[in-house]
């Protein structure tokens, strides 16, 4: 067969190819949405047209957490300097809720400025791939990860601690990190501790365990509410969504919920209120 007859074959056949071929996915945006869903086994950021959130006024008993979150995401949406945050503490105490009620509530003084990107814990590892997508998008984004933690067998916390602030391009600076954890220092004790005997130098190992949580700038610490506490939240929500009960049977009720349930948290209290709307035949 001549050149010239090759020529055109192969250009067909090219052309033929290149229909197959899968199309390259779309590179993800922060746009169409003030929130997002990291998924990392599409690369792809799935937003939310309406987030699940407490309103700020109604997470009470957190004052000075709410404040310092507060203050930090609104200088972070300034494009001024802002910390990286661990939310640390009791179950149900209010760290995700505050989260994403702060997030609201600076998206409704300044009309979508900044997005809100879920990461799931099991997906940490493919945190550097998010961030290099974030870091070419012009909007501020709060990245967010609920209930971290890491076990024995677990090394992705050693990427982690480069991403956030240890790496060559660091963190980029349209971007923040937010993580709530049940544990202060992201780490089972015994986890600690195991390292600490059987290390050749266990102060060393401890640290570098330790010195993930040392990453967050900012740490804020959530604790149990007391009885007063407890019921001052149960009457805002009550309040809120006008449920018609008598104050005094409210807090009885109230007090037995959180007795049979073993404790006094907003989530407690917000299951209460859940439980309650229900039989008194009101809708939230």
């Amino acid at each position: 067969m001549r050149d010239a007859d090759l020529e055109p074959l192969l250009h067909r056949i090219a052309a033929l190819l290149e229909r197959l071929a899968p199309a390259e996915p779309p590179t993800p945006e922060l746009t169409g949405a003030d929130a997002f869903v990291w998924h990392a086994e599409r690369a792809r950021l799935a937003p939310v047209t309406e987030v699940n959130h407490v309103p700020l006024e109604l997470l009470l008993g957190i004052d000075r957490q709410r404040d310092a979150l507060l203050g930090n995401t609104r200088r972070f949406a300034q494009g001024l300097p802002a910390n990286n945050a661990l939310l640390w503490g009791a179950r149900g105490t209010g760290k995700s809720s505050l989260v994403k009620a702060v997030h609201a509530a600076v998206n409704q003084e300044w009309p979508g400025r900044l997005a809100l990107v879920e990461l799931h814990r099991e997906n940490i590892g493919t945190l550097p791939l998010l961030l290099g997508l974030l870091r070419a998008q012009p909007r501020p984004a709060v990245l967010f990860c609920d209930d971290l933690s890491f076990g024995e067998e677990e090394t992705n916390y050693k990427s982690l601690k480069a991403v956030l602030e240890g790496g060559i391009e660091g963190r980029p600076a349209n971007v923040i990190f937010y993580a709530t954890s049940n544990r202060r220092h992201l780490m089972p004790r015994l986890m600690i501790e195991n390292e600490r005997s059987t290390a050749i130098n266990p102060a060393e190992a401890v640290e570098e365990k330790v010195s993930l949580s040392d990453r967050f700038g900012l740490w804020l610490g959530f604790h149990n509410a007391d009885q007063d506490v407890f019921l001052a939240v149960v009457r805002a929500y009550a309040n809120h969504f006008r449920l018609k009960i008598d104050p005094a049977r409210l807090e009885a009720e109230a007090l037995e919920w959180s007795v049979t349930r073993g404790a006094r948290s907003g989530r407690v209290a917000w299951q209460f209120i859940q439980d309650l709307a229900g039989r008194l035949g009101q809708r939230l």
